[in-house]
């Protein structure tokens, strides 16, 4: 096991704090920026490859000579007898929206921290990284027996709302780990919802273990990719990586979901073999949408990982 000195800031490795959270902010900073080319017509502070962004309504005023008469708003000329016209301004602010599995596959740790924690870090810190550079951050946060959506909001709002929603799942995971219901279809419906929610021009990453993502994922997703950006995030523990050291012979006690099992050499193997399966299908499903899977290491700080947030 890691020593305390090891743990990010507030951590205690098992448990979740706003305090942990809130402190995200520093390396949020210190993610490195993707170099490209400056566009001193865009809005905000970085340029970003992105599908489209929506429009938003602002007035609506007299037609004139070269409006475009799709914009005609049929309602106020037909109740005013004079040709009126809706005026748009681009919507600035690209919605940032972070699928976050809160599974209880996640509440497993073998060195540093939970996986679990270490995708609230994650997500606290590309939440204050969408702020930073002026973008709106929401999230659709899933867990077998909980389901938590926040409407992407700016500045404050949004970050605020995020952590706190992370906080309350967490916790609320935690207290029913033994007995919580399992529910095999939670991640399915979830990509259901983000398919509707998530507007045209929208960043979507996505944030899991990959252990209860299953081919009813990839429909709504692959719906999804048509008109918004996704990325994902596969959070991973030395132990189901087989690259934690380990004496020739051994007992190991692991906990799979409800289930705790002892194992030995042989078993271990049978059961990092499995481990690796799940992940790997997660991998090939986003190859399959041309998405690029980052691996982030539960067994490690942040910190140590922040090259792979570059966006």
């Amino acid at each position: 096991m890691k020593t305390l000195s090891e743990l990010p800031l507030f951590a205690d490795g098992w448990h979740l704090t706003e305090a942990e959270l809130l402190a995200c902010q520093g390396q949020a900073r210190a993610i490195p920026e993707k170099r490209s080319r400056a566009k001193a017509s865009l809005a905000g502070h970085r340029a970003s490859n992105i599908k489209g962004r929506g429009m938003e309504f602002a007035e609506v005023r007299h037609y004139q000579n070269g409006d475009d008469v799709r914009t005609i708003d049929w309602r106020v000329t037909a109740r005013t007898g004079k040709a009126h016209t809706k005026l748009f301004v681009e919507e600035r602010e690209r919605p940032i929206i972070l699928l976050l599995d809160m599974s209880y596959s996640l509440y497993f740790g073998s060195t540093l921290l939970l996986q679990s924690v270490q995708a609230a870090h994650l997500a606290a810190t590309l939440g204050w990284n969408a702020i930073q550079h002026g973008d709106r951050i929401g999230a659709l946060i899933a867990s077998e027996a909980h389901h938590l959506e926040l409407k992407p909001k700016s500045r404050q709002t949004g970050i605020l709302q995020l952590i706190s929603g992370i906080c309350e799942i967490h916790g609320q995971q935690l207290a029913e780990f033994k007995s919580g219901k399992r529910d095999e279809h939670h991640l399915s419906r979830a990509c259901q919802r983000l398919a509707r929610i998530a507007k045209p021009g929208s960043l979507v990453w996505l944030i899991t273990d990959g252990a209860d993502f299953n081919p009813d994922c990839l429909g709504p997703l692959t719906d999804l990719k048509r008109h918004c950006d996704i990325g994902a995030y596969l959070i991973t523990d030395p132990l189901r990586q087989g690259s934690l050291s380990l004496p020739r012979d051994f007992s190991l006690p692991v906990r799979d979901g409800d289930t705790e099992r002892v194992l030995n050499r042989s078993q271990y193997e049978e059961w990092l073999h499995t481990q690796r399966l799940q992940q790997q299908t997660f991998i090939n499903m986003m190859d399959k949408l041309r998405v690029h899977t980052r691996l982030i290491d539960a067994g490690l700080s942040l910190t140590q990982q922040l090259e792979l947030l570059r966006s």
